[in-house]
């Protein structure tokens, strides 16, 4: 599996698990679908079963093998609290989290009831950020069940923001991330939105990392807002 990634807010990717459901209307043009179909067509054993929610255990131990310390994303290719994964295997994952304590372990989540459900039997140590992904108002309870996770650093994924996030409760949260929809049938996503959101996180102490514009070919629409790059981490801001 991967252990570089092109996704500007972390270095490396780790996918114990692969293959997810949709859930709600950011799952709609889901980029790990898309990656996942195209990387059974090229024989990758890793996806015999396609996006079909697949564990793989002998991946459990990998970034133990990573000696130099490295922000990694957790399951870019999957959600680890969707339904499907054991409760064992989730804990899995944690200790070696835990073991790797020279990295950096971020965990994005729709599923943000299970995640609050299982806190309390999970062990949370202070290189483990999670995250909830929200794409609109429709969604954003789960910045509630995450406001009661005991991370230390909790944080958004506003992606693909394809709503206004208007007086959002940004107590107990550290880090948000904004970037529009990418790829074939990409929904737009508005100036004023972002602004609105950047705004708040200024006025709240909180992070703000600006991903994208998006698009379907999002590298002409860069990653510039009003003139700069918005680059901001949690531990350098609250530093």
């Amino acid at each position: 599996m991967s252990t570089s990634s092109n996704i500007e807010w972390t270095e490396a990717t780790w996918n114990p698990v692969t293959g997810c459901t949709k859930i709600s209307a950011g799952c709609k043009h889901c980029y790990a679908a898309t990656m996942a179909k195209r990387l059974k067509a090229m024989g990758n054993s890793r996806y015999e079963n396609g996006f079909n929610l697949t564990l793989h255990y002998d991946l459990i131990d990998l970034p133990l093998s990573w000696k130099k310390p490295r922000m990694i994303f957790v399951n870019s290719m999957s959600d680890l609290f969707h339904q499907d994964v054991p409760v064992e295997f989730i804990q899995k994952v944690f200790d070696t989290m835990r073991q790797a304590s020279w990295h950096t372990f971020q965990i994005l989540t729709k599923r943000s009831e299970r995640l609050f459900e299982l806190s309390t039997e999970l062990l949370w140590p202070d290189n483990v950020w999670q995250g909830v992904s929200v794409e609109n108002e429709k969604v954003t309870f789960r910045i509630d069940h995450l406001r009661q996770v005991p991370a230390k650093t909790r944080f958004l994924s506003l992606e693909p923001l394809i709503g206004p996030l208007e007086n959002l409760r940004l107590d107990g949260i550290h880090w948000a991330i904004v970037g529009g929809e990418s790829g074939y049938g990409a929904r737009p996503m508005k100036e004023e939105w972002v602004l609105s959101i950047r705004d708040q996180c200024l006025a709240n102490n909180v992070a703000f990392f600006f991903k994208q514009w998006g698009g379907v070919q999002k590298h002409r629409t860069g990653r510039t807002l009003e003139g700069r790059t918005w680059d901001e981490f949690p531990y350098i801001i609250n530093a």
